[in-house]
C-alpha cells in the first residue's frame, strides 16, 4: 500500500512539473515558430518587473488549465535579464505548469523584441494569437481573457 501512495504521489509531482524557463537568445522565436508550425498558440510576453503582468498570471494559470490541448509559450522579456529560477518560481507560484516558457537572455532585449514583432517597443503585458496558418493577432496591454478563450475555442 506504502508503494502505491509513492507512486500516486511520484506521478502527482511529475505531472505538475513547473515551468522552468529556459534562454531566449537570437533565434529563439525562429525555432518556437518552427516547433509550432501549422499549430495555433498563444503567446504571453510578461515580466518580473511589469506589476500588471505579475497580477495577472494567476488568472493566465486558469486560461492555461481550461484548454489543456492548446499551445500556449510564456516569455518572460524583461527590459534586462532576469534570474532563471526567479521567472519559473514566479509562474509556478502564478499556477502555470507544464508550459513552453522562456526568459529573455541577451543584455540587448531590443534585437529579441524585434526578432518577436518588428512594431514592438517592450511594452509588457502583450499577448500574441497565431492561428495554425501564422496569421497573428496582437493584444497589448492586459489581454481580456474572454477574448482570448472565444478566439481557442474557435481553433
Amino acid at each position: 500500500m506504502r508503494w502505491l501512495v509513492l507512486l500516486l504521489a511520484l506521478t502527482y509531482t511529475w505531472g505538475a512539473a513547473a515551468a522552468d524557463a529556459r534562454p531566449f537568445v537570437r533565434g529563439t522565436w525562429q525555432e518556437i515558430r518552427a516547433r509550432y508550425v501549422d499549430k495555433p498558440m498563444v503567446v504571453h510576453l510578461w515580466g518580473l518587473t511589469c506589476a500588471p503582468c505579475l497580477t495577472e498570471l494567476p488568472h493566465w494559470a486558469a486560461v492555461r488549465n481550461g484548454f489543456p490541448e492548446m499551445n500556449f509559450v510564456f516569455i518572460a522579456a524583461d527590459p534586462a535579464p532576469m534570474p532563471f529560477a526567479d521567472v519559473s518560481a514566479t509562474l509556478e507560484r502564478a499556477g502555470i505548469m507544464q508550459v513552453d516558457s522562456w526568459n529573455f537572455a541577451d543584455k540587448f532585449t531590443q534585437r529579441l523584441r524585434y526578432e518577436i514583432d518588428k512594431a514592438w517597443k517592450g511594452e509588457l503585458p502583450r499577448t500574441l494569437l497565431i492561428d495554425k496558418t501564422g496569421s497573428i493577432t496582437v493584444l497589448p496591454g492586459v489581454a481580456n481573457l474572454g477574448e482570448v478563450k472565444a478566439w481557442i475555442e474557435k481553433r
